[in-house]
């Protein structure tokens, strides 16, 4: 048995079922919604929306998501504590970590590893200790335990404050045992910098973590490449074709399944309920951001061209449930 902690409390890895391995409930600003309120608006219209929204997706035979909400993207864990409450149908599992594709937040500037750079002392980078605490303890006073990490490397490659954060995602990761997923961005080929940082270095096994986004890429002879080394891939951003197409994420996806390596990938649409970083006449006028696309348009999609059922529940209900079961001690 292996527990895994969501919003609503622990629960058996076997009752994962169906899972979107990346979705956000809310991304949000929040100094911006702090101090003009009237961009975020009704707190309760939100909430309620999210509920409709989620409730639809599990509608739709999902039973679990996972939310790599941290820091840096908006986590406010009260606010998902009380849409959980209504969706006792959903689970939801939240992340520790922090979101950055350059520096780390003034707040650690002087602390940690910065001041060691000064030759002022040998310091601890005080994020594994605030990760661990997530983990171990929860996140806040809420008790929600966090039930993953979250670090992110972009295509500006690995800034000291990227690499920070990777590091102590990492130590955080061995101190706990808790899986972790990287943002990242697969034409640059940054998973190779995770496996050299956080695998070679830091000495995390590839198969705990999910590299995220990595449809975003066509390449697939380097997909392969860091499945067989391997990392588990994101196929995560179903809906939204701002730098690629349904068509080539879905082709991508199916060659990938025919070369054998549907146990390897995980899905998802990388959605949120509400995100405050788009222009809402933008997302008006294109809405990608939703729950339903993978039922209602990518799966039939791919069944229609040789990806089997089997298939499907791997990438969808056995990856997850290993990924948080390979809980092996270091």
């Amino acid at each position: 048995m292996t527990v895994v902690n969501t919003v609503n409390g622990p629960v058996d890895s076997s009752a994962l079922g169906r899972t979107y391995m990346h979705e956000h409930v809310f991304v949000l600003t929040t100094e911006v919604q702090q101090n003009f309120p009237d961009e975020w608006g009704s707190e309760d219209e939100r909430v309620a929306d999210a509920v409709t929204k989620l409730r639809a997706l599990a509608a739709q035979g999902i039973r679990t998501i996972v939310d790599p909400t941290v820091i840096g993207l908006g986590r406010y864990i009260p606010r998902i504590q009380r849409i959980a409450a209504q969706l006792p149908e959903l689970n939801i599992v939240a992340a520790t970590g922090l979101y950055t594709y350059d520096d780390v937040p003034f707040f650690f500037h002087h602390r940690g590893p910065s001041l060691n750079e000064m030759a002022v002392g040998d310091f601890p980078d005080p994020m594994v200790d605030m990760f661990v605490k997530d983990i171990e303890e929860g996140i806040a006073d809420t008790g929600v335990r966090a039930g993953l990490l979250k670090c992110a490397i972009d295509h500006q490659g690995l800034t000291p404050g990227v690499e920070r954060v990777m590091r102590a995602v990492a130590r955080a990761h061995r101190r706990t045992g808790i899986p972790i997923t990287v943002h990242t961005h697969p034409d640059s080929e940054s998973g190779l910098i995770v496996k050299r940082v956080m695998c070679d270095e830091e000495g995390v096994r590839p198969s705990r973590i999910v590299l995220g986004h990595s449809g975003d890429s066509t390449d697939i002879d380097h997909l392969a490449s860091l499945a067989e080394a391997g990392f588990i891939l994101g196929m995560d951003r179903f809906g939204i074709n701002v730098e690629t197409t349904f068509e080539a994420r879905a082709e991508t996806l199916i060659e990938m399944c025919h070369r054998g390596f549907a146990s390897q990938m995980v899905l998802s649409q990388d959605a949120s309920c509400y995100i405050d970083w788009i222009d809402p006449h933008v997302m008006h006028m294109a809405p990608q951001w939703h729950y339903l696309h993978i039922a209602d348009d990518v799966l039939p999609y791919v069944r229609e061209r040789g990806v089997t059922e089997k298939m499907i529940t791997e990438m969808l209900v056995d990856v997850p449930r290993r990924y948080f079961e390979d809980n092996q001690t270091y």
